[in-house]
C-alpha cells in the first residue's frame, strides 16, 4: 500500500493515541524510553511491547514504559496491530532488517543511528521506505536543532559566497578501560541464561558467545562502525544538511588501534575527509583520547559561517557580522521524537530523514574502507557502490552543480 504522511495521518487520526513498540531495550533504549514518559501525555502516546533477545532487558523495559508485552522476538512486535512505530535500538548490523521488516509490517520507524550498517542496505532501506512511502526518522537528533537547516537557506542565498570546505568534530577522553569499553569486563563472564544470543547475532557472522563482542560491540566491524558511524555520523550529517551534499566523491580514513589495543577491529582515534563533486571537502575529527576540539565552520569564498551553542554567526575576512541565526529546537530526544509524530499526523517535514540517512552512512563507510585497505575510496556513480578511488576516472578540476 503506498501511503503518503497526509494520508498516513488520516488513518491514526490528528487526534489519536500514537502506539510505540522498542525494538532493543540497553542503553540507547532507554534513553528513548524517558522520553516516552515524559511525551506519553502531551503526545497521546501508548507504549505496547518491548523486544530486546536478553529477556530481562525486555521485562524492564516494558516495566518502565507500562508496555503489556515484553518479548525476545522482535516479530511479535511487528504483528501488533496496535503498534503505530516502532523504535530501533539495537546494534547497527540489525538496523537494516529490523526496518525492512517493520515496512513489510507497515509500520513507521524510528532507527537510531546510523541507519544502516553498510552502504548496500542503506540503499535497500532507500528503495522499500520509497515504494512503502512509511514514515522512517533517523536517530540524528542534532537534526531537530535548525541550526544546519537555516544555515542551508543563508549559504544558498550566498552570505558567505561559494564554500570551499567545512569542518567539524567530535571528540571525547575514555577513561583507563578504553573507547567503548566496559570497565573490569571479564573474558570469561557467562552468556546469561535468557540471553537468545543467535537472536542477537542476526545476520552477523556465526560466532561463539564473547562478553566483549556483546557488551562492546561497537568496537567490532562484524557489527558496528566504531568512531565514524557512531560518532561522527552525528556530526557530519550536520554539514550534509547544511551544504545540501549527498554521496561523496572521495574519501579517506585515518587513525589507528593505538591507544587500547585489546578486543577491537576498529581504531580507537580516527578522522575523515571527504570530497563532495559540489566542489568542496568536508573534515570531521574524533580523536578519544583527548577532548580539545575546534570551531565546527563552513568557509566560503566571502567569509565563514560558524556554528555556536546558540545557532550560528558569518563573518567576513575583517570579523564584519554578514547574518547570524539563533536556533530553536536542539539536539534532544523528546523533540526528534516529536517531530515523528508531528510527519504522522500532519505531515511535517522530517528532521532526519531516509536520503539523510543513507547520506551520513556513505560518508562513514567509505571513511571506514579507507582506513582497512589503506586507500582513497571513490563513489562509482554507474555502479552505484564504493571502489578504490583509483579505478575510477577523475578530473580534479570540473565540479558538478549542487543537487
Amino acid at each position: 500500500m503506498q501511503w503518503t504522511a497526509k494520508s498516513y495521518g488520516n488513518i491514526i487520526g490528528a487526534n489519536d493515541r500514537l502506539g510505540i513498540g522498542y525494538i532493543g531495550a540497553g542503553g540507547m533504549a532507554a534513553n528513548h524510553m524517558r522520553a516516552f514518559n515524559d511525551l506519553k501525555k502531551s503526545n497521546n502516546l501508548l507504549s505496547l511491547a518491548v523486544a530486546d533477545c536478553w529477556k530481562t532487558r525486555a521485562v524492564e523495559g516494558a516495566s518502565k514504559t507500562g508496555a503489556s508485552i515484553a518479548t525476545q522476538d522482535y516479530r511479535e512486535v511487528l504483528d501488533n496491530k496496535q503498534v503505530d512505530y516502532v523504535v530501533i535500538a539495537t546494534p547497527e548490523h540489525q538496523h537494516a532488517r529490523m526496518t525492512l521488516d517493520a515496512f513489510d509490517a507497515g509500520k513507521a520507524v524510528y532507527c537510531e543511528k546510523p541507519m544502516t550498517h553498510t552502504i548496500p542496505e542503506a540503499f535497500a532501506v532507500l528503495k522499500r521506505q520509497v515504494e512503502t512511502n512509511l514514515p522512517l526518522q533517523i536517530g540524528v537528533q542534532g537534526m531537530s536543532d535548525d541550526s544546519y537547516s537555516s544555515a542551508n537557506v543563508a549559504i544558498r542565498g550566498g552570505v558567505i559566497g561559494q564554500v570551499v570546505q567545512a569542518q567539524i568534530e567530535y571528540v571525547r577522553r575514555y577513561g583507563e578501560q578504553g573507547l567503548f569499553c566496559v570497565p573490569d569486563l571479564k573474558e570469561d563472564r557467562p552468556k546469561p541464561a535468557d540471553l537468545d544470543w543467535k537472536a542477537w547475532l542476526g545476520p552477523a557472522p556465526d560466532t561463539a558467545w564473547n562478553p566483549h563482542h556483546y557488551f562492546e560491540w561497537r568496537n567490532f566491524s562484524m557489527y558496528s562502525g566504531g568512531i565514524a558511524s557512531d560518532l561522527l555520523v552525528h556530526r557530519i550529517t550536520r554539514m550534509i544538511r547544511a551544504l545540501d551534499l549527498h554521496m561523496p566523491r572521495r574519501v579517506v580514513g585515518m587513525g589507528g588501534i593505538w591507544q587500547w589495543p585489546e578486543n577491537r577491529d576498529l581504531p580507537d582515534n580516527f578522522e575523515m575527509i571527504c570530497e563532495y563533486p559540489e566542489g568542496l571537502t568536508v573534515y570531521a575529527l574524533g580523536t578519544q583520547s583527548n577532548r580539545v576540539g575546534f570551531d565546527h565552520l563552513i568557509r566560503g569564498y566571502r567569509g565563514t559561517l560558524y556554528f555556536t551553542n546558540d545557532g550560528w554567526v558569518a563573518k567576513d575576512k575583517d570579523g564584519k557580522i554578514l547574518a547570524e541565526h539563533k536556533k530553536s529546537g536542539d539536539e534532544d530526544v523528546n523533540l526528534h521524537h516529536t517531530n515523528l509524530h508531528n510527519h504522522m499526523r500532519n505531515g511535517e517535514p522530517l528532521n532526519c530523514p531516509v536520503r539523510l540517512g543513507l547520506a551520513g552512512i556513505a560518508a562513514a563507510a567509505m571513511a571506514n574502507e579507507s582506513w582497512r585497505n589503506g586507500q582513497m575510496m571513490g563513489w562509482d556513480k554507474e555502479k552505484q557502490e564504493m571502489v578504490p578511488s583509483h579505478r575510477l576516472q577523475h578530473n580534479p578540476h570540473p565540479t558538478e552543480p549542487p543537487s
